[in-house]
């Protein structure tokens, strides 16, 4: 890197001097440096960023449904009585049937980890029954809180020719919402079906007692993805949607 002041001089890496053993750098000659500053190589990406892909710019054709963890290891927590989203199930479903009929590609996933019921050897370990998926619609497992890092689910969707997600699944602002903030990263339009998706309250570990509301956590999430990371749809209208699609 290279700094160049008012008056032509070049300084650090690949200037006149090494950096550490420039000639005479004082402090008064260091600040007067700074202020005089005038240009700069940058190392890394553009300072206006990438562009993000929208759902307006990829046709829904090309689109793959990830179900994100709705396995039963859920369902055997204390926690579960208090999901927030009684229609899961359905609106799932709904969604699963819609991208079948559409021909589009369904990718299940299982989170593993240390918790109760999420280790591979357990019974618990497997997609809620109302779940059965189809040849040619994977079940992938991963112990991230996302479904790239873990996975090799990006060179799957390049195969495929997938472009854009719809994310369904628990939880919704956790491996959900992580799961739509990578890939809009990596170039992915995504649909972020929210009834689709399901929380639990989240407790504060710093303060026990007190606890963070399952109406509170799917408002969050909706106004930090809408329009930055993800569209932010019901099943219903995707699945309308999805239903002016020809069988690929």
């Amino acid at each position: 890197m290279i700094f160049v002041d008012a008056a032509g001089a070049t300084f650090g890496n690949g200037g006149s001097a090494p950096i550490g053993l420039w000639p005479e750098m004082t402090a008064e000659r260091l600040l007067h440096a700074c202020s005089a500053l005038t240009s700069i190589d940058i190392v890394g990406p553009p300072i206006n960023g990438v562009h993000v892909l929208t759902t307006t710019e990829v046709p829904l054709s090309q689109s793959a449904l990830l179900v994100i963890d709705a396995q039963q290891s859920f369902t055997v927590t204390p926690k579960w009585d208090q999901r927030n989203n009684r229609n899961f199930e359905k609106n799932v479903a709904q969604l699963i049937d819609a991208y079948r009929a559409a021909g589009l590609p369904v990718i299940f996933f299982l989170h593993t980890d240390g918790d109760e019921g999420f280790g591979i050897d357990s019974p618990h370990f497997k997609l809620m029954d109302f779940i059965a998926p189809r040849p040619g619609e994977p079940t992938i497992i991963k112990n991230t809180r996302n479904c790239f890092t873990s996975t090799g689910l990006g060179p799957l969707l390049l195969e495929a020719g997938v472009r854009r997600i719809a994310i369904a699944g628990i939880q919704m602002e956790q491996c959900c919402e992580t799961t739509a903030r990578v890939a809009a990263d990596l170039g992915y339009a995504v649909d972020f079906v929210i009834d689709a998706t399901m929380t639990f309250p989240i407790a504060n570990t710093d303060e026990p007692g007190k606890e963070l509301g399952v109406v509170a956590i799917e408002e969050r999430t909706a106004y930090a993805l809408r329009g930055r990371f993800a569209r932010i749809i019901a099943s219903a209208a995707l699945a309308a949607e999805l239903a002016t699609l020809a069988p690929a």
